[in-house]
């Protein structure tokens, strides 16, 4: 890939995709880029929920101090991140600059008090023009410089956002973006031969739609594209991306002049960018990558010819459709990526991916990032020095503990340590009206799902001994997450899921969820979570059979498990071990928005 390697974007138009290691094809092959790592769920703080784009140096090092009174390093966490607000508004001569008034020691002074107690320093930028909080230093464009000035400020973390993205219609960006990301919608297409033969096919009759996204519209095809994920509500499991396709088995091989009719827009739904492809099954030869030539509207449709296409004889099929939103996002994170190991070979920085799931990056994410962010912000009320903001059990959108972990929890199968892990934002605890049983159901859940576990409270309201301390310090809870197996947790059952519990996409929080994660040393960890609002008194049980059969092909021996003589279960909050009586695992009751976390562990 190297000859083809990306390390700067445009700001003119979309990057030219000359690599396949950059198409929507490559998403299953299971490959990394050059260089990534192997590594555990990130640990560490950010800045952004307790201070907003409020932080300041000297804030950022009474933060770093108290991480070390509060013993937070040796509970694991490791770093200690600067989000939005940090930087000058402009660029100075091109580069990024630090806030003279916020910071004006500058960063890699910053960097230093950090690493000088043991500590990892991280930062934050963006993939658009600006930053979410408005200054006009985002990296696009800039990828090449900003990596050599985070290599020379001496970063182990960099956060990279999404908001004023040139390519998509993301926050703060323009609408009209969408031109981009999604085809046209198509009523027919036409090959025309050097002979003048024609073989004409229509798009609702003779097409096939792939993908859950594109639809059949009257007489046309539209949605053809990828599922905005950054809101609640579109499950992630299964095929996002939708393409038009059609048989040309019965088309002689040639040379063909392809006409479409199409009409074009620039909205959700409706855009102006087409991809087209002619695959034989086992690859697929690109022929137009491209904006089409627009219409006067999304209702007038048009026959125009748009490119030459080469046929195979045997099975072939054409595909029409628009896989931008993911390959333009995937560029950008590319660049700065690729970037950062040219800057410094030697230099291991971790990539925080938050695209908020806009572009379904549990399919993509993993071949640059270590994390990526699954929705929106898991709270819009964040805090400033003296106020800890607010975050919430349950609220409309994203912006709650529980809408995250609904979308979390059933994307297992994205995550491992090969690829990388799902991020459901940083954790709320600490802010305003999560009490202390949301607060340790909340921790019990990121680290059953191997999250980031990245703390955003004020940690001068914290102090050794208090509920908080004890929850975010809880040893057993936190080698779940940094268990060395490296498995997200699977949902085994729930209360409102008949069948299917690990792919249903369930957002009624009136429910139980029991969720099994196994372990390295052969243990498993059981969570039995209440959503709800309200105490359930009824016994709770599941088989171990049950658990087995749900992960056994992610278990470090299933056979030594399934072969135990007995079990010993340790209750993971309380302490409290006991032998297991009869093959069931349960629990007599669960309080509003408690849990009881177990560590099943087999007596040979």
């Amino acid at each position: 890939m190297a000859s083809d390697k990306i390390t700067r974007t445009s700001r003119e138009q979309p990057q030219v995709i000359s690599s396949k290691d950059y198409r929507y094809d490559s998403f299953n092959n299971g490959k990394t880029f050059e260089g990534k790592k192997k590594r555990l769920p990130a640990m560490g703080w950010n800045s952004w929920n307790a201070f907003g784009s409020g932080n300041t140096e000297a804030l950022t090092k009474a933060m770093a101090d108290r991480f070390i009174e509060l013993e937070l390093d040796k509970a694991g966490y490791e770093y200690l991140v600067l989000d939005d607000g940090c930087y000058n508004s402009e660029r100075v001569d091109g580069k990024l600059t630090n806030e003279p008034l916020k910071f004006p020691s500058g960063f890699k002074a910053l960097a230093d008090y950090i690493h000088a107690k043991g500590l990892k320093f991280g930062m934050y930028n963006d993939i658009g023009t600006n930053l979410c909080a408005g200054s006009a230093v985002g990296t696009c464009g800039f990828e090449d410089v900003d990596a050599v000035s985070y290599t020379d400020w001496d970063i182990d973390f960099l956060k990279v956002d999404n908001c004023y993205y040139l390519w998509d219609n993301a926050t703060f960006s323009n609408g009209e973006n969408a031109r981009y990301t999604y085809a046209p919608r198509i009523k027919a297409v036409k090959l025309v031969s050097r002979d003048g033969s024609e073989y004409t096919y229509n798009a609702v009759t003779d097409g096939v739609i792939t993908g859950r996204h594109a639809r059949i519209e009257e007489s046309y095809v539209t949605n053809i594209g990828t599922f905005d994920g950054t809101n609640i509500g579109n499950t992630p499991v299964g095929d996002q991306s939708s393409e038009l396709t059609f048989d040309l088995k019965n088309v002689t091989e040639g040379s063909y002049k392809l006409y479409v009719t199409y009409a074009t827009g620039k909205e959700a739904g409706v855009g102006e960018w087409l991809q087209v492809a002619v695959s034989d099954g086992s690859m697929s030869d690109f022929f137009f990558d491209n904006l089409v030539e627009s219409t006067k509207g999304p209702e007038d449709f048009k026959e125009n010819y748009v490119c030459d296409i080469a046929v195979k004889g045997g099975d072939t099929v054409l595909r029409l459709m628009n896989h931008r939103r993911q390959e333009n996002t995937l560029c950008s994170y590319a660049a700065m990526y690729n970037s950062l190991k040219e800057a410094d070979p030697n230099k291991d920085i971790l990539l925080s991916i938050c695209e908020w799931g806009k572009t379904m990056p549990g399919d993509w994410g993993y071949k640059v990032g270590d994390s990526w962010r699954i929705l929106n912000d898991i709270t819009f009320q964040v805090g400033r020095d003296g106020d800890p903001g607010r975050g919430y059990w349950e609220a409309d959108g994203t912006c709650s503990i529980t809408s995250q972990y609904d979308k979390c929890v059933i994307m297992d199968e994205f995550a491992s340590l090969e690829r990388g892990w799902n991020d459901p934002d940083m954790m709320v605890i600490g802010m305003g009206d999560v009490d202390e049983t949301m607060a340790k159901t909340h921790f019990a859940m990121w680290s059953m799902m191997n999250s980031p576990l990245m703390l955003g409270m004020d940690l001068r309201k914290v102090e050794k001994g208090d509920y908080i301390w004890n929850i975010i310090t809880n040893q057993d809870i936190i080698a779940l997450n940094q268990d060395e197996l490296g498995v997200q947790a699977k949902r085994v059952w729930s209360s409102l899921a008949d069948k299917d519990a690990d792919k249903v996409y369930l957002m009624d929080h009136d429910r139980v969820d029991i969720l099994a994660k196994p372990l390295a040393s052969g243990d498993i960890a059981v969570s039995f979570i209440n959503l709800s609002g309200e105490d359930n008194t009824n016994k709770i049980e599941i088989s171990l059979d049950n658990i087995v059969n749900a992960i056994e092909g992610k278990m470090a021996d299933p056979e030594i498990f399934k072969g135990a003589q007995s079990y010993k279960i340790k209750d993971l909050w309380t302490g409290e071990e006991n032998s297991l009586l009869g093959e069931n695992v349960s629990v007599d009751g669960l309080k509003a928005h408690d849990n009881v976390t177990l560590r099943v562990s087999p007596i040979r």
